[in-house]
């Protein structure tokens, strides 16, 4: 007799709870659906109003607008109205997330401080600036991807180049791959590894122009940092060094096609195998520049390439004897 009120008890709380649970669904349901006719409701967001596509009733107005209340007409427009900073960015050791003070000593009028707020704001900078890297390996990230920065604008690099950069550096700096390495050598080989992984390489020499380390420390770094982090890196395919050479020399989208076309048919016959990907790049681009009777000299493409003329010498006929063995000549 004692245990009748305690099942009957359980037996409502499960009805209830099926009870609650139909109407749940039968509200959300209700919420898609017309009431009038039960077709389907679209927002309009330019009138603020939810409307049955169906039978035209209006089920709800005056909506809440969550956009901002200003318009703006140009992206320069724009900009000056938005109230938000920068995206995240893994070029700044701090992701860009902390605040910078300008270095003008102006209001927000444009007016010149005085001298008092002058040594105030020396002081917040000074402060703001120890705040922002607070141990070694933060100051050692900043001045790696200072560099990175610096060395991809020298060889005008895209953007996503320089953040693929950072993100491999960082990595390196969590890995502890830098003990016995210096901050130069492995942001100057995550700079090589991150342009040959996004399609637009640059040469060993080129690298090593803008670079403040050697040619073999580089090159060697590279090799430890791309073994280390697994990183897959393609052979650089010569064509993506066309569209940069012709450019340089000023030759016609003809003269590019020829090149292309030239070390289409190299590979074919593998005269590209064990060869230098700049030396056939430029070779080819003197070859067609030579077939489409654009004037350019080997010591132009040599200085563009930056690669002897002994090689493009070489490295012409190649590519010229490929061609005639493939009978496209």
């Amino acid at each position: 007799m004692s245990n009748t009120p305690s099942n009957t008890r359980v037996r409502r709380t499960e009805r209830e709870t099926d009870d609650t649970t139909e109407t749940t669904d039968e509200s959300e349901q209700s919420n898609l659906d017309c009431p009038e006719c039960a077709g389907n409701l679209v927002v309009d967001d330019e009138h603020g109003e939810t409307v049955c596509e169906d039978c035209g009733l209006v089920v709800e107005e005056d909506s809440v607008d969550r956009g901002p209340e200003w318009r703006a007409f140009d992206a320069t427009e724009k900009n000056e109205k938005s109230r938000v900073g920068a995206p995240t960015t893994n070029t700044m050791h701090d992701k860009g997330l902390s605040t910078n003070i300008d270095w003008r000593n102006k209001d927000a009028y444009g007016n010149s401080l005085g001298s008092r707020q002058r040594e105030k704001m020396q002081r917040l900078r000074k402060w703001n600036e120890r705040f922002r890297t607070r141990d070694s390996k933060e100051r050692n990230l900043k001045q790696a991807l200072g560099e990175i920065d610096r060395m991809a604008s020298a060889l005008g690099l895209p953007t996503n180049v320089r953040e693929t950069a950072s993100v491999i550096y960082r990595r390196a700096l969590d890995e502890d791959l830098l003990p016995g390495r210096s901050i130069e050598g492995v942001s100057t080989a995550c700079v090589y590894a991150a342009a040959r992984q996004a399609g637009v390489p640059r040469s060993l020499d080129e690298i090593a122009d803008v670079s403040r380390v050697e040619k073999n420390e580089i090159a060697r770094t590279y090799r430890y940092v791309v073994r280390e982090l697994g990183l897959e890196v393609q052979p650089a395919d010569p064509e993506s060094y066309v569209p940069r050479f012709a450019s340089g020399l000023d030759l016609s989208d003809e003269a590019e096609h020829r090149a292309r076309a030239l070390l289409q048919n190299a590979k074919e016959k593998g005269v590209h195998s064990g060869k230098s990907p700049v030396g056939l790049a430029a070779a080819a681009v003197y070859a067609a520049a030579l077939l489409t009777n654009e004037k350019t000299t080997q010591a132009a493409v040599s200085d563009v390439a930056d690669i002897s003329e002994v090689t493009i010498r070489n490295r012409y006929h190649e590519l010229l004897e490929a061609e005639e063995t493939l009978g496209l000549a």
